[in-house]
């Protein structure tokens, strides 16, 4: 023990991988328990950039063991690609762990994925188009191929053949593309076995006898609570649990086991894709947060839509993950603002709602309900303690805590790792 959870408490993007990374010298452990490469985290080590998209953050973090779970969807490709990429850069990538039950995307996934999306029209989901959805469906039908399949070629083609054989008829006679062969999707998968080999094992044991041990672990959920796929605004959300409770399932340790949930939250609030946004901006300040956010998708380059903090979600994000603290991240992107709004409740046709309307329907049809907090001109870039930022951006941050449901414990003044304020040891 401990064990700790971070998690995205609004619709991703928020700054979970500068998060984990700056934990990352105190813990022993960085688990991905949930999603695939949609999800993408930027982390800034001094002058240096990081993209990671399939790989835990921790895997930036000398000693420290990255593990891919069990809850996690497996584009091999991908995954070496980004080994590589570390490892031209002199990152040592050799202690990765990947669980052998971890489910695979197979090119097939990537092409239902793009197809399905545009046969929906005006009714599409918004997804990366990285075969995340059809593999995770493939999953919960029971005809999914996991990393331990590679390793067995009759069982391979076996799984590959039973998924395709429904597949290729959805392919060839509603989207008109051609039959894929069993042939070519066996070769493809089976090229990457042996160089995959080494880095699987039971990471469900591993993790516990780690815990057992005395170790510390973290667990890094992809995308965020609005796009959990119970929880989230359904059905714009990924097809995964992002909420705290996918760790258990996702990693295989039980619940008991786990000390401290932490929600990262940005000082406003971002989103990419369809659905719902209360607070989105479509004027020139939702440009100005968009352009000095610099929020841009770190996995497909679209530009964020952006919106004002919304203290509802933030409650919501707290119940239903259990959050112990917050991580507030890009405060200072809001410097230089005479005024900053932050949403506190939603009209829906003249009724007020201080918390998440029941039906999805009101959650479209919400108007923010705004409280307005005066801003402030200094530059906190280089603000190490609470006490270093302006009295205004103090009076800010305690707001937002007092209205979101859990302690502000972490803030953000910057992208470095080192541009952070922690009002309250996470470890």
């Amino acid at each position: 023990m401990p064990a700790i959870v971070v998690v995205g408490a609004q619709w991703g993007d928020e700054g979970k991988g500068k998060a984990t990374d700056q934990l990352g010298s105190q813990v022993d452990y960085v688990v991905k328990f949930n999603g695939g490469n949609n999800a993408g985290h930027t982390v800034v080590v001094g002058s240096e950039k990081y993209a990671l998209h399939l790989l835990p953050s921790g895997i930036l973090s000398p000693g420290v063991t990255p593990v891919i779970g069990n809850g996690v969807v497996v584009d091999i490709e991908v995954l070496f690609q980004e080994l590589d990429a570390l490892v031209a850069r002199g990152v040592d990538v050799s202690r990765l762990l990947v669980s052998s039950a971890a489910h695979v995307i197979a090119p097939f996934h990537r092409t239902l994925d793009k197809v399905s999306e545009r046969f929906l029209g005006k009714r599409r989901i918004g997804t990366t188009g990285r075969g995340i959805g059809p593999a995770y469906a493939d999953k919960i039908n029971r005809v999914g191929i996991r990393v331990q399949d590679l390793f067995d070629e009759n069982i391979l083609r076996q799984k590959i053949e039973g998924s395709l054989d429904q597949k290729n008829h959805l392919l060839v006679k509603v989207y008109n593309r051609r039959a894929i062969t069993v042939d070519e999707t066996v070769e493809e998968l089976l090229a990457y076995a042996e160089r995959l080999r080494p880095m699987v094992a039971d990471t469900s044991l591993v993790l516990n006898e780690a815990l057992d041990a005395g170790k510390t672990v973290l667990f890094e959920g992809g995308q965020a609570t609005m796009l959990d796929v119970d929880h989230g605004t359904y059905p714009f959300v990924t097809s995964s649990n992002a909420t705290a409770g996918g760790v258990c399932t996702g990693s295989g340790i039980g619940p008991t086991r786990i000390d401290r949930v932490v929600g990262v939250i940005k000082a406003y609030t971002t989103r990419v894709g369809e659905g719902p946004f209360p607070t989105e901006l479509h004027d020139d300040m939702g440009e100005f947060l968009r352009t000095t956010g610099g929020e841009f998708g770190v996995t497909t380059g679209r530009p964020r839509r952006c919106g004002w903090y919304d203290a509802v979600i933030a409650r919501y994000s707290a119940r239903v993950n259990g959050l112990t603290d917050f991580a507030l991240t890009k405060l200072d992107v809001l410097t230089g603002l005479e005024q900053i709004p932050v949403c506190v409740a939603y009209d829906v046709d003249g009724t007020r709602f201080d918390e998440m309307p029941l039906d999805q329907s009101d959650f479209h049809h919400a108007k923010p309900i705004f409280e307005y907090f005066p801003g402030w001109t200094e530059d906190i870039t280089g603000a190490r303690t609470f006490e270093d930022l302006p009295a205004n951006a103090q009076a800010y941050v305690l707001a937002l805590e007092g209205m979101s449901g859990s302690r502000m414990s972490v803030i953000g003044v910057g992208p470095d790792r080192e541009q952070t304020i922690v009002r309250h040891e996470l470890v």
